[in-house]
């Protein structure tokens, strides 16, 4: 399975040596995707203790469907295997095996159905012209550099998310400091004080919750008054899930408008037709998810498999790069190709398997607000200086730094 270095990484054999917490991989990773996908389609390293990456769609699907061979016990890799806390998990149900899985994943469903998103639109819009109007106010005449993804990308979701459990939007930054250590670098989680940690962050929002007199409403209020067999949830049942629906709903809806957006910035053609063209906004919008699926997700090999010819060893961690299966072109007609009226878009940004996104109506609903909104009040915008983009490195792959001028 070794071969030569991919093209421009003279010192990296990415299909063997690869780490997906390195920066370098982050800028590169859709040209590394197929580059593997050509002459090492499940690569191998032993960073981390052991981590597989298929890149073809077919091999993604099939080891995100085999839940007899890879458990969701551990879903963000990371020097440690976390412990065996099975039904549950520590993150469910996204970190919960069946059966259990489906009870738990059960609970949530009402929560996000269509009709429960919709009353968000409106707020998600004046969340969006705020920041919007905050932009138009450092602008000289109209004009200038803004980071559209500090400024602009990364606080609606915060904000949206906030609301919808009942949490202080002015803890972004603490949001912010949480997804870095988990979803970026890993190593760096272990090395906090425990009332740094998200875990003790979330006890004390909870606790507050269930004292409190008056109820909210809220999606931590609707947590703690559901029930399993006649009971409450047990406690870390409701911080594990308030755990996943804040890490979840924060860092993929960032990282897919930031790089919509970047696309935008650097490809006036479709810019300009989207502005002119706004209908084709629905069909823009599962293109972005598609071309720039920001999801990584992992598993754990739960016994010794030959997968492919390759020989996984239980404890392995299996990484599920749903963006490299999206650019598979046994899958897609013009797969390296962003299309933005592309017709048919059985795109996987959500995810394979039983684990497919449970917010995904709500990120869907961000994405189009935030570029809509964007688009209407700053429709001219390109890339400062492209090599000024800093791309994430971890499991969400998306802008973190996206200076663009403006006007």
């Amino acid at each position: 399975m070794a071969g030569s270095a991919a093209q421009g990484s003279p010192s990296v054999d990415w299909a063997t040596e690869f780490d997906h917490t390195d920066p370098e991989y982050g800028a590169r990773a859709p040209e590394i995707w197929d580059d593997l996908r050509e002459r090492c389609p499940i690569a191998h390293s032993e960073a981390f203790g052991g981590t597989w990456l298929p890149v073809r769609h077919e091999d993604v699907a099939a080891i995100a469907a085999d839940t007899e061979h890879f458990t969701s016990r551990g879903v963000v890799v990371s020097p440690e295997r976390p412990g065996d806390n099975a039904p549950v998990g520590e993150a469910p149900p996204i970190t919960s095996d069946p059966p259990f899985h489906a009870i738990a994943r059960r609970l949530l469903l009402p929560g996000f159905t269509p009709k429960m998103v919709a009353p968000w639109e409106a707020s998600t819009r004046e969340i969006c012209n705020d920041l919007i109007d905050d932009i138009v106010s450092g602008l000289q005449d109209g004009e200038g550099v803004v980071d559209a993804a500090q400024q602009y990308a990364q606080h609606i979701p915060v904000m949206v998310i906030a609301d919808m459990l009942g949490v202080p939007k002015e803890d972004g930054d603490i949001f912010r400091g949480f997804i870095h250590r988990i979803i970026e670098n890993p190593s760096l989680d272990d090395e906090i004080p425990e009332e740094e940690s998200l875990d003790y962050y979330l006890d004390q929002v909870i606790a507050e919750h269930d004292q409190a007199e008056t109820k909210r409403g809220d999606l931590i209020d609707y947590m703690l008054s559901l029930e399993l067999d006649g009971n409450k949830l047990e406690p870390e049942h409701v911080r594990g899930t308030v755990a996943l629906l804040l890490i979840a709903g924060i860092d993929t809806t960032w990282s897919a408008i930031g790089a919509s957006l970047w696309h935008l910035a650097a490809h006036a053609d479709d810019r300009r037709r989207l502005v002119n063209e706004p209908e084709l906004m629905d069909t823009a919008v599962e293109e972005f998810l598609r071309f720039y699926a920001p999801v990584t997700m992992a598993r754990l090999v739960a016994k010794d498999v030959d997968f492919g010819g390759c020989p996984m060893k239980q404890e392995d961690w299996v990484l599920l790069p749903f963006p490299a299966a999206n650019r598979d072109p046994e899958v897609f007609e013009q797969a390296d190709e962003f299309v933005i009226d592309r017709s048919r878009n059985r795109h996987s940004a959500f995810g394979l398997g039983i684990h497919r996104c449970i917010g995904s109506n709500l990120a869907r609903m961000e994405l189009r607000i935030a570029l809509e909104e964007w688009l209407k009040r700053l429709p001219e915008f390109t890339l400062a200086e492209p090599d000024t983009t800093r791309w994430s490195a971890g499991q969400i792959r998306g802008p973190r730094e996206l200076p663009v001028v403006i006007g």
